[in-house]
């Protein structure tokens, strides 16, 4: 398998904590430049990951000139997703870009056109759909085991774990706080459960309850900041779908909740449910009786056998890798991605106003 030439725009926490380390592993990756706003974080993204011949920039549009790289990894604040993925369509370069996909939706319609223009590979970095309950689940949904899905729930709750290191808590470049950033997640897992990414309306709440507490906080990562915690601290929103399915969406870095489930969808439909609450359980009734199905997702099962589990960003990078050189499909498709997004912002936009926001 031939090497696909990349170039890495951001070397912050998801480039070293995500991309890289699984790049890696792939072995069909070959970094050709690093770019990071600080120089240092490149240089040693190139030191680990790179070979003598690797460059280091620090403006991405240096990078993108480019000729040898193929793909370009776009691992910024969400306020560069969009301009820096355009950039790199636009100079002819295949696209992996980390969630969410903008900060707006107008921003991720601009990706999808672009990509549609240009024909680049474009897909985002949703990687809760390659975990082995959310692709057991998926294969039941698309084989209309739990019939019509018409209620749901995508789950983004934590009690007290507020990022605080990096841009996490600036509204700037992030565009908001726990809802773009975990919330996203939990809604595009459901929404391609369901294989529904058609909304008619939202109602939005969100909330800074919690963000103005200063000391014994009781956060996991330390004493967050009030005076640049300038997101939420928790977000809600009711969405109904045009052929009437409701979701609803709950996320939170910081709530007085005991009942703290992330990066989980529940399923309601005619035939079954779905839930990911204590390991994935189909419910069901059979032989007029109510039963739970729990499958067994582990590999094990032999003597001195574990299994082999493959981590869901190294699925990622085979995903990607294959859509770009050997033309195979992606799974996560970006008019996906960008429904997500228009969704999010709805939310938002609902919290702000007070009112519904209604889809064309």
């Amino acid at each position: 398998m031939r090497k696909l030439k990349v170039g890495i725009i951001g070397c912050g926490g998801i480039a070293n904590g995500k991309h890289l380390p699984a790049m890696k592993r792939n072995g069909n990756f070959e970094f050709v430049a690093f770019c990071d706003l600080i120089e240092e974080r490149a240089q040693k993204a190139r030191e680990e990951y790179g070979t003598e011949d690797s460059k280091v920039y620090t403006d991405y549009n240096d990078l993108l000139k480019e000729e040898d790289i193929e793909a370009v990894y776009v691992l910024t604040p969400n306020s560069v997703h969009a301009p820096a993925s355009i950039a790199a369509m636009e100079a002819g370069k295949n696209v992996m870009c980390e969630k969410p996909m903008a900060k707006t939706y107008a921003e991720a319609k601009a990706m999808v056109e672009t990509a549609e223009r240009t024909g680049k590979v474009l897909t985002i970095g949703y990687q809760c759909r390659y975990r082995g309950d959310s692709a057991y689940l998926k294969k039941a949904c698309a084989n209309g085991d739990l019939g019509e899905i018409y209620y749901a729930k995508a789950h983004a709750i934590r009690r007290r774990a507020v990022p605080t290191w990096g841009v996490f808590l600036d509204a700037e470049k992030q565009g908001g706080g726990p809802l773009i950033d975990i919330g996203t997640h939990a809604l595009d897992l459901t929404l391609w459960m369901m294989d529904n990414y058609e909304p008619e309306m939202v109602v939005g709440s969100v909330y800074r309850k919690l963000a103005d507490q200063k000391g014994d906080t009781g956060n996991i990562w330390g004493d967050w900041d009030p005076e640049i915690y300038t997101v939420e601290d928790s977000a809600f929103g009711f969405v109904k779908m045009k052929n009437g399915a409701t979701i609803v969406l709950e996320s939170s870095w910081a709530l007085n909740s005991l009942d703290t489930n992330e990066g989980k969808t529940t399923l309601c439909g005619t035939k079954a449910g779905a839930d990911m609450m204590d390991g994935l359980r189909i419910n069901r009734v059979s032989y007029g009786k109510q039963c739970v199905e729990k499958p067994n997702l582990e590999a094990g099962g032999a003597a001195f056998f574990d299994g082999i589990t493959v981590a869901p960003e190294d699925v990622e990078q085979r995903i990607f890798y294959n859509a770009i050189v050997n033309g195979e499909p992606l799974t996560v498709e970006p008019r996906q991605a960008m429904v997500v997004t228009q969704i999010l912002e709805a939310i938002y936009e609902s919290g702000k106003s007070g009112k519904p926001v209604f889809f064309d």
